[in-house]
């Protein structure tokens, strides 16, 4: 799948609308009782572009971004104001922010995590754009260094370390990242006079499976 390893500006997808989609099928049988079920082990997420543009250099820039994606066929970053921290959005990022994994004395790689918890229920959601510079992670506590203990591909959030971290030791990491996306239309219809009348272009956007 093409990909751009470029964020779409991050002062147009500030007040975007959008968030996380769920697909779920349902059966209702002839007592009254449902079946639920879903083919998605994960969320997808949507957004609207369009709720972020502000002014008619908003548009320009807008117009440019997507020609050089050429509309639906190249995905891009974007940064999901609402969910772009692997702490709470109160926080600073911490590198022991999230638990990516344990160590087994053989596993170097570890993929990016962030997982959602309700009462007893989590969710582990993968990060396969994480945002460079952002990451920082420890082993049991103790701080790694970024190029001497372990490298970090930012194209698709996976850890690699130099050495096997020891069996039982917890691996955590805390980061910025973005969601894998692309324009979910091959057409941008904006006009001067309806914008200034305060009437924004519909720009969906949407999560891609990488």
């Amino acid at each position: 799948m093409t990909f751009h390893d470029v964020r779409f500006p991050a002062s147009l997808s500030f007040g975007a609308l959008g968030g996380p989609e769920r697909r779920t099928e349902i059966v209702t049988l002839a007592n009254g009782f449902e079946e639920r079920n879903t083919p998605w082990a994960h969320a997808r997420r949507r957004y609207d572009a369009g709720m972020g543009l502000r002014s008619l250099d908003d548009i320009e820039t807008l117009i440019a971004f997507f020609e050089a994606r050429q509309g639906q066929l190249i995905g891009f970053r974007w940064k999901d104001w609402a969910d772009y921290l692997s702490c709470k959005p109160s926080c600073a990022v911490e590198p022991g922010d999230q638990l990516i994994g344990t160590g087994d004395d053989v596993t170097t790689e570890y993929p990016l995590i962030k997982t959602y918890r309700s009462g007893e229920t989590t969710y582990a959601r993968p990060i396969t754009k994480p945002v460079p510079g952002s990451v920082r992670v420890a082993i049991s506590g103790v701080l790694q260094r970024d190029g001497v203990d372990y490298t970090l591909d930012t194209t698709t959030g996976v850890l690699r370390f130099v050495d096997p971290p020891d069996h039982g030791a917890q691996v955590r990491a805390g980061y910025e990242f973005d969601v894998p996306v692309r324009f979910d239309t091959d057409a941008i219809m904006t006009s001067v006079s309806s914008f200034q009348a305060g009437e924004v272009p519909n720009v969906p956007v949407v999560e891609i499976r990488l």
